[in-house]
C-alpha cells in the first residue's frame, strides 16, 4: 500500500511529548514555548515530586533535566527513571531520552551524569538553537522518532526540516498540525482514538473536555485532501476515532 517508515523499527511508536524538568520558572517556560513553536507537546514540572507525578501518568519521549531542584538531585532522577518500575514507559514504548541542563561544568559532573542515565549533556548558559538541536539529535537515535522521514504513499514528512509534502508540494500546516500528522503517519492504517491523540499530540494544559482534537483533525484533513481524491485520507471512524489511509495515498501506478 506504499507505507514505509524511513530508518523506523516496526512497532515503534513516534509519539512526540517532552517533559522539561526545571525550577527556574521563567527558564522553563522559555524552553516549553520555544518546543511548543517546533511541534513538540510539552509539559514542565519545577521540581522532582512533579516530575514523577507526570513520568508515573505520561509516556515522555525526551525529559531535559535541571540537576539542582528544590527537593532533590537531577541525578537522583535520572538514575530512578531508568530503574524504578513506577515511572516504566507505558504501551510498551521505550524509555525517554535525557539531556541534563545544568550549570555544573565540570568535566567529572557531566561523566557522573551520563553514568547516572543521562543521554547527553548541556552547560547553562545555553543558545536555544543548540537545545533544539540536541533534543532532535537525541530523538533520532531511536529509529522513528523525531529526525526520521516519514513517508506514507505520496505523503512526506521530515521533521529536522519542519516540511511535509504531498506529490511534492509542500502542505502549509500549522505546528500542531504538522505534530498531528506526524503521528498519524507512524501509526498509518491504525484507528486512532482521540484520547489516544490528546494523550500523544497535546500536552497536559489540553482540555479533554473540548473540541480541539475535532477541530484540528478537520483542517488537517482538509489541507491533505487533493481534488481528485476519491475520499479524503483521513477517515472518521464513528465511535473509535480517526485512521489515515495508506491505500488512498499510494502514489499512481502502484
Amino acid at each position: 500500500m506504499g507505507f514505509s517508515l524511513v530508518s523506523s523499527r516496526a512497532g515503534t511508536v513516534c509519539a512526540m511529548r517532552l517533559l522539561v524538568v526545571e525550577d527556574e520558572v521563567d527558564l522553563a517556560e522559555a524552553i516549553a514555548v520555544g518546543l511548543r513553536r517546533q511541534g513538540y507537546a510539552v509539559d514542565v514540572a519545577n521540581d522532582v515530586a512533579g516530575a514523577v507525578e507526570r513520568l508515573s501518568v505520561s509516556a515522555y519521549d525526551l525529559v531535559t533535566l535541571d540537576l539542582n531542584l528544590p527537593d532533590g538531585d537531577g541525578l537522583e532522577l535520572a538514575a530512578r527513571l531508568r530503574s524504578d518500575p513506577m515511572l516504566a514507559p507505558l504501551d510498551g514504548e521505550s524509555a525517554p531520552r535525557i539531556l541534563m541542563l545544568t550549570a555544573r561544568d565540570g568535566v567529572g559532573e557531566r561523566v557522573t551524569g551520563l553514568d547516572q542515565g543521562a543521554d547527553d549533556y548541556l552547560v547553562k548558559p545555553f543558545d536555544f538553537a543548540e537545545l533544539s538541536a540536541r533534543v532532535r539529535s537525541l530523538l533520532r537515535r531511536d529509529a522513528g522518532r523525531s529526525g526520521a522521514v516519514l513517508t506514507v504513499g505520496e505523503l512526506e514528512l521530515d521533521s529536522a526540516r519542519f516540511e511535509a509534502t504531498r506529490r511534492g508540494r509542500l502542505l502549509d500546516l500549522t505546528a500542531k498540525e504538522f505534530a498531528l500528522l506526524r503521528y498519524f503517519m507512524a501509526h498509518a492504517g491504525e484507528v486512532l482514538s482521540q484520547e489516544r491523540l490528546l494523550e500523544h499530540v497535546w500536552d497536559e494544559n489540553a482540555d479533554p473536555l473540548t473540541n480541539t482534537v475535532r477541530v484540528t483533525v478537520g483542517t488537517l484533513r482538509r489541507k491533505l485532501t487533493r481534488d481528485d481524491d476519491v475520499e479524503p485520507p483521513i477517515e472518521t471512524v464513528i465511535g473509535a476515532g480517526y485512521r489515515l489511509r495508506p491505500d488512498l495515498l499510494a502514489p499512481a501506478g502502484s
